[in-house]
């Protein structure tokens, strides 16, 4: 497994340009089993997770064509439903939690779709319910194969319906809408996930032929087709990566340009950056973070000092609370972290208070940060990335430290981020990746 060797302590200055939406990639790419005619998508990320669903895409028997950098064409006109089927595909599937969503795609098109347990971050019990409770309610049936970890979702054809989702979910919205738009009548979905991603996945199923109406709301009505045809679509820039190069020209920065940052789809994030004291502007669609000696944390109306949380979009993603909660540990003031949504994204905290940092972790889900108004410097350290967005806070973070710092299990970070060290060091860091 590869680290990161991290010698912290330069300042860093340029321009950096975001890679395209992970969270999008892995919908849309899935979408592609709707039709039998080629889709084209632009601005796919090279980065693993990605790289290995479009191979288990392949694997199935999609026809994927590469034009250039992050432009493919796929075509799933000869869909090999028997390797569906085969232990092979399953203990691929069950690697990347993507996977799922190819259960709406195969279900609507086919009848049936498989699908082991699936895989991605550990970061707390990430349940499937919303996936399968709205397929039932589509007509579907489903049972689990406990000793294989394997689901098995059938119908004949499925048939519009009214549900209320018991969570916002994203990937489960995206599933269920995956499948609804070829079902016999109309479906609505109340409560539904409303993030850039799955608005784009929607305006992608739209120009296939699709007939989704309320996009960007919580209320989604799908008419449904009988076929959908082939398309073009560009993925968004990665809102994460934006919101994590905001985190590191604020710690390290001597003045960063991010470039072409689909500003008008950032939501909450440049404002949230901004309560903690730091300049963010807009120039057209970049965004200008100038060089950061000092940012004061603010605090409420009312004096009592500032909480971040998480929330279904148009709320704060959980994806950048880790970025938050390292850049909060040079700020001046305190800072609840608040993260809802998952249980065990916060306890990489322990890294960071071996760095120095002043943190309380309160329980799995709250950390009080005390800042260093940049007073002092973390210290460098040897840490383990345990997650995708815990990787990238941790490495921002070594990359402020005084010394030199290893991160191992750097697998983690490449899920998420393309080509990350080169980049980083393209601005003036040093970064080396060792075996």
């Amino acid at each position: 497994m590869s680290s990161f060797k991290i010698e912290g302590g330069h300042r860093l200055c340029g321009s950096i340009t975001p890679q395209g939406a992970k969270n999008e990639a892995l919908q849309v790419l899935c979408a592609v089993l709707l039709t039998d005619e080629p889709v084209r998508i632009q601005n796919i990320p090279d980065i693993s997770d990605v790289n290995y669903q479009i191979q288990l895409l392949q694997d199935i028997g999609v026809k994927v064509t590469k034009h250039g950098k992050g432009d493919f064409t796929f075509q799933a006109d000869m869909v090999d439903l028997k390797f569906l089927e085969s232990d092979s595909f399953l203990e691929c599937s069950a690697r990347l939690r993507g996977s799922i969503m190819f259960v709406g795609p195969l279900l609507t098109r086919y009848g049936r779709a498989l699908v082991s347990k699936p895989g991605g971050d550990k970061i707390g019990r990430r349940r499937v319910d919303t996936h399968f409770l709205g397929m039932e309610k589509l007509g579907a049936k489903f049972r689990y194969d406990s000793e294989r970890s394997l689901f098995e979702i059938t119908a004949t054809r499925l048939q519009g319906s009214y549900m209320l989702l018991d969570e916002a979910s994203v990937t489960g919205t995206a599933n269920i809408v995956m499948a609804a738009v070829m079902a016999e009548g109309t479906t609505t979905i109340y409560n539904a996930a409303c993030e850039p991603y799955l608005q784009q996945l929607c305006r992608m199923l739209n120009s296939m032929g699709a007939r989704i109406e309320g996009i960007a709301s919580n209320l989604l009505t799908i008419h449904g087709v009988d076929s959908l045809h082939g398309t073009q679509h560009r993925i968004l820039p990665d809102m994460i990566e934006v919101g994590s190069f905001i985190g590191m020209a604020a710690m390290c920065g001597d003045g960063i340009r991010i470039k072409d940052v689909g500003y008008d789809d950032l939501g909450i994030i440049p404002y949230t950056f901004r309560r903690m004291g730091i300049t963010v502007q807009r120039q057209g669609d970049d965004i200008y973070v100038p060089c950061h000696d000092h940012y004061e944390i603010e605090s409420f109306i009312d004096g009592s000092f500032m909480t971040f949380s998480d929330a279904p979009w148009p709320g704060l993603t959980p994806d950048l609370l880790s970025v938050l909660l390292v850049v909060a540990t040079q700020a001046k003031g305190s800072v609840l972290i608040h993260q809802k949504m998952f249980e065990s994204r916060l306890f990489f905290v322990d890294k960071l208070i071996d760095m120095g940092a002043q943190i309380i972790l309160c329980d799995p889900h709250r950390a009080v940060v005390v800042g260093h108004d940049n007073l002092i410097r973390l210290r460098a350290g040897r840490m383990t990335s345990p997650d995708i967005r815990a990787g990238i806070a941790l490495l921002i973070a070594a990359m402020s430290a005084e010394g030199t710092s290893v991160i191992s299990n750097i697998g983690q970070i490449d899920r998420g981020y393309e080509d990350i060290e080169h980049r980083f060091n393209a601005l003036g860091a040093v970064i080396k990746r060792i075996p």
